[in-house]
């Protein structure tokens, strides 16, 4: 019994000591981590500074949307800068009217779906072929690849080897030269060497192949990269217009969204430029086109930047993995 009172006492007297350590602790913590002064300027600053950066990125997509839906009198007299006036949607209706907008759509939307999808399925089977040592010339292969980050024949050259190849004024201009992304390869190389070869071993002493364990464990494994570069591609195909310019001079049905939007702005530059000449009058018909020509410019620009702004939020957090982890090495 007296064991036992002794226990309890020594058990007690032992619970006392760690909790007095405990909040010794706390007092410590909370001491090392008060915000001093210089903290609190510090933390006033560095938000104030990236708010102030937030609304310098967010403000023109908005000014741009404001734009929009605003009266086109008013936007054509510059009276539209914060608030939405006389609110309608007959911008956005209109496009239907505007020739050959809904094709421009369908052509950016498909080099878009069609060019993005092979180049992940084509870094990804790279990317996993070059981390092979069994690989017949793998060095001299990648390096190949590498190399064309670097050296770049010109514009000149690369208009006549797509001339003579007959990719010009044809879709799949859009597609073949965007299927090898040596950049995106590299992520992906880097990014296959960071998952357990034992993973890859223990399949191949089971008989499969290199297409089984591509299929079945690289790919699964790889989403977060394969995302990433998904992302870039997606972003990049959405977004050229310099290969619609160029290679599509007599297929306008081949014209991309942005070399639509590219002709629309040229289209009110010009007008505005007869105005402001003095060289005759200007007809009703002409001041009207330069009104059409800027609310159609502006509800086209927010077109083509809502699918991505809508896209990315849903790839957010395979983006940020995949792009820390795929540039772990070098």
């Amino acid at each position: 019994m007296e064991r036992l009172v002794i226990n309890m006492a020594r058990r007690t007297k032992q619970e006392k000591i760690e909790m007095k350590l405990e909040m010794e602790y706390e007092k410590k913590h909370k001491k090392r981590f008060k915000m001093t002064v210089k903290d609190l300027i510090f933390e006033i600053i560095n938000h104030s500074f990236f708010l102030i950066f937030t609304f310098a990125c967010i403000f023109p997509f908005y000014y741009i949307f404001i734009n929009t839906v605003s009266d086109n009198d008013l936007v054509r007299k510059g009276a539209v800068n914060f608030i939405p006036q006389g609110f309608h949607i007959k911008n956005y209706l209109a496009l239907a009217n505007v020739n050959d907008l809904i094709t421009s759509l369908t052509v950016t939307l498909s080099r878009t779906i069609i060019g993005t999808i092979l180049m992940v399925v084509a870094s990804g089977f790279v990317g996993y072929l070059v981390t092979k040592n069994e690989m017949w010339g793998r060095k001299i292969w990648y390096r190949f690849i590498v190399v064309t980050m670097y050296f770049n024949a010109g514009l000149i050259p690369w208009y006549i080897n797509m001339s003579m190849l007959g990719l010009t004024d044809n879709f799949l201009a859009y597609i073949i030269p965007g299927i090898v992304a040596p950049y995106n390869i590299i992520l992906v190389k880097t990014y296959i060497e960071s998952i357990p070869a034992e993973l890859e071993e223990s399949a191949q002493i089971d008989g499969a192949s290199y297409m089984t364990v591509f299929r079945k464990i690289i790919w699964p494994l790889s989403k977060p990269i394969l995302a990433t570069i998904a992302i870039f591609g997606a972003v990049g195909n959405w977004n050229s217009f310099m290969d619609s310019l160029i290679l599509m001079p007599n297929a306008p049905q081949l014209h991309t969204l942005q070399h639509k939007l590219y002709s629309y702005l040229n289209a009110a530059t010009n007008l505005k430029g007869v105005m402001s000449s003095g060289g005759g009058s200007v007809s009703g018909s002409a001041l009207n086109n330069i009104l059409n020509a800027k609310t159609i410019k502006y509800t086209i620009s927010m077109v083509t930047i809502i699918p991505i702004l809508l896209v990315y939020p849903f790839m957010q957090r395979y983006f940020e993995k995949g792009i820390m982890l795929g540039a772990v090495k070098g």
